[in-house]
């Protein structure tokens, strides 16, 4: 995620009011067309679901720090449990004033914060499971996988499993907000070739080094989130480092994803109701020892809503591993697949079963039923967690 949510993320306007200049002005993702409005639903639903993420990622952090210090004190045997929902809400309460600041779109060390963030704990995460990996003398796990109990499970968890690994590329939901915002020369769409070969690159290499080297180390007792799951307990003060960097990625990353819907609003009631003083006024509010703060009204309920619901789903479903595959199942295929090969087909006028239609459309098909199958998994997941 480091060079997915590093880009400049201001100016974001929903990915429908770009899509005729990213796809040529026509066809398939023509502005006003049924394939335009699909396309910005799934958008806005994925940004939706990539905030209760979040929340819930955040907590499990915050649990993390407090469980470190607590073996630390207490010893690895130590009852160490935390509720999550409290730091659920506390997440929440952070993200309703962060969403209240002025031109919060326009903070460009945002960026460099969250980049920052991101590579300091892949890198102690990396470094952990390499240590831990060389103390033990062996490589634990095996290339099957974590044993199930029945063959049903085992294809359950591999869907799940799927699902994760789509999820590790969010970057596609905002992809056309970050181009809208560079300045050319050089060309925004070769800007952007470079910018997203590097972050898949770096990404990928973060990913699967601290998979592998996790499974390397703990075999079937691998956590779901390598820094929170607890193989490992020493050092705790760095434990504690890292997933305070999770913590701070996230209240950016929250308000990243955030930011289109929020404009989105903004413009649509404005346009919608030109005339309302709710939607349109502003009022200054003066706090102690701070600048004149100007408050819109429509803004304190919208967003006041949006991050108590985000908040409120987290609670409702605290399962980490569930809700990122359910997210990766639902958003892969549609924004990462299907309209990039649709808008490649329009722009380059590939005729409809040339060799080269039939390749990329195969290649549609096979990731919408790795998606499909994904999606299953995840549900199933989702409702056994619950119901257990």
């Amino acid at each position: 995620m480091a060079l997915g949510d590093g880009g400049d993320h201001g100016a974001a306007a929903p990915l429908i009011a770009d899509h005729e200049k990213y796809a040529g002005g026509g066809g398939i993702v023509r502005s006003g067309s049924s394939s335009s409005w699909v396309c910005w639903v799934l958008q806005h639903t994925a940004l939706f679901g990539y905030g209760i993420a979040y929340t819930i990622t955040a907590s499990i952090s915050c649990r993390a720090i407090l469980k470190a210090n607590c073996y630390h004190k207490h010893g690895h045997d130590a009852p160490c449990s935390y509720e999550g929902s409290y730091y659920m809400l506390v997440f929440g309460a952070a993200q309703l004033f962060l969403s209240f600041i002025p031109d919060f779109h326009d903070m460009a060390w945002l960026s460099v914060v969250a980049a920052v963030m991101s590579f300091s704990y892949a890198f102690i995460g990396l470094g952990l499971g390499m240590a831990t990996t060389i103390a033990n003398g062996t490589i634990k796990g095996s290339i099957t996988g974590v044993p199930m109990r029945t063959p049903m499970q085992k294809i359950w968890r591999v869907s799940q499993a799927i699902g994760d690994i789509a999820f590790a590329y969010p970057y596609s939901l905002i992809l056309l907000e970050i181009q809208d915002t560079l300045k050319s020369p050089p060309a925004e769409n070769k800007t952007m070739k470079r910018a997203s070969m590097i972050s898949i690159l770096v990404t990928t290499f973060f990913y699967l080094c601290c998979g592998c080297f996790g499974y390397a180390a703990f075999g079937s007792d691998a956590p779901g989130n390598l820094l929170t799951g607890f193989g490992f307990y020493e050092p705790y003060w760095l434990i504690d480092f890292a997933n305070a960097c999770i913590i701070l990625h996230l209240l950016g990353g929250y308000q990243v994803y955030s930011q289109p819907i929020f404009q989105f609003a903004d413009r649509f009631f404005a346009e919608r109701f030109p005339d309302s003083g709710f939607v349109n006024d502003f009022h200054t509010v003066q706090l102690p020892c701070l600048p004149p703060w100007r408050v819109n009204l429509l803004r304190v309920c919208f967003r006041t809503v949006y991050v108590a619901s985000t908040t409120a789903v987290a609670v409702a479903f605290p399962y980490f591993n569930e809700v990122l595959a359910l997210l990766g199942a639902l958003n892969f295929w549609p924004l990462a697949i299907y309209f990039p090969v649709e808008m490649y087909f329009i722009q380059r006028n590939v005729t409809r079963w040339s060799a080269r239609w039939v390749v990329l459309q195969t290649f549609s098909v096979v990731c919408l039923l790795v998606s499909a199958f994904a999606l299953v998994g995840s549900i199933e997941g989702l409702i056994t967690q619950k119901l257990g």
